[in-house]
């Protein structure tokens, strides 16, 4: 037996509002949506969750336990809870599969968040002038984020469409019974930036903020219209996949040419592995995806290794060019054979 909650006490319409009154404890409510309302057991009682599993569903969304007797959850949060609720009675009754999507999306709506912040504050600084108060940031989210929210509502769908083809195709081409939901095969790379930690000895705050903003411009341009899809982006490396195998290797020389170009950049060094791999909640794990990085950690400045099975697939491919090179010692593969691949120009 739940308990209904009163009637919602709305924010104010943001034409009507004295911004000179604005303080920082306002600011949160105009970007949530809602004044916070609710304690955590009122919360919990009203969406019919268990107490329990409903606290570390917080936890995996990345969130510290509030104090039971504070007011810290909004109608918003009813909404969401009551949404878990009904997906857990009717498509998540597996625990382990709730907190792991949980946090998947929190792991990727954080950074997010944390990049969005800092842009929104960069743009308040540029036309406003001077530091940002809390009246100047609750007046640009009342204006800002209704936009940004629908326009990241927009990319998502988009997203979810390629994701759902890929998968419609890859299920066409495979047979159903050889192959898990969420194992693939696919082609792992790993581009890691030469020398990032001496390199960030040398530059400026404003100088690193360059060239980790060019770096993922980069990385972003040249693998998507390489068709490939980036994995994450952590600090001076970016992991990506493709469908196939020719794909990355057109991808990982186009990175290295595209880097050679770039005065904020320092060289690249790149390895790229071939087989199935686990993709599991925007991620991927598996040893192809530990062959690749120890391939990149083994190459060269400005080099592209690749394992054996990146070897058949690309031999008879008339673009690309691959020399083998001695077997690798390296950690978890004592004898790791390995290829460096060039352009078909460059023999």
């Amino acid at each position: 037996m739940t308990s209904e909650p009163g009637p919602p006490r709305p924010l104010p319409d943001p034409a009507s509002i004295d911004w000179s009154e604005i303080d920082g404890g306002a600011l949160d409510e105009f970007i949530l949506g809602a004044p916070r309302e609710f304690t955590r057991d009122e919360l919990v009682e009203a969406a019919g969750l268990d107490p329990e599993e409903s606290g570390r569903l917080w936890r995996a969304l990345g969130f510290a336990d509030s104090d039971p007797e504070d007011r810290v959850y909004t109608r918003a949060d009813l909404e969401a809870a009551s949404t878990v609720a009904r997906l857990t009675r009717d498509w998540l009754p597996d625990k382990n599969a709730r907190e792991a999507v949980a946090r998947a999306v929190a792991q990727s709506l954080s950074r997010l968040a944390e990049w969005q912040i800092g842009m929104l504050a960069q743009v308040a600084a540029a036309h406003i002038g001077g530091e940002l108060t809390p009246r100047d940031a609750a007046r640009l989210a009342a204006d800002v984020l209704p936009e940004l929210e629908s326009l990241q509502s927009y990319v998502w769908r988009r997203h979810l469409a390629a994701t759902a083809s890929r998968w419609v195709a890859g299920a066409q081409r495979m047979d159903a019974a050889d192959i898990a939901a969420d194992t693939w095969p696919l082609s792992v790379g790993f581009a890691d930036m030469v020398g990032f930690t001496r390199t960030t000895r040398r530059r400026s705050m404003d100088e690193l903020g360059e060239m980790i903003e060019r770096f993922g411009s980069v990385t972003t341009e040249v693998i998507a219209n390489g068709r490939g899809r980036v994995i994450k982006t952590v600090g001076d490396e970016v992991l990506y996949v493709t469908e196939h195998p020719a794909d990355a290797a057109a991808i990982a020389l186009g990175l290295r040419d595209r880097v050679r170009t770039e005065p904020a950049l320092p060289q690249l060094r790149i390895g790229l592995a071939h087989g199935m791999v686990l993709a599991r909640y925007g991620d991927v794990y598996g040893e192809v995806v530990n062959v690749a990085a120890r391939l990149t950690s083994e190459a060269r400045p400005d080099t592209v290794l690749v394992d054996k099975e990146m070897f058949e697939s690309l031999r008879d491919d008339p673009r690309f060019d691959l020399r083998r090179i001695a077997t690798l010692h390296t950690r978890g593969y004592s004898h790791l054979r390995a290829w460096a691949l060039r352009g078909a120009r460059e023999r």
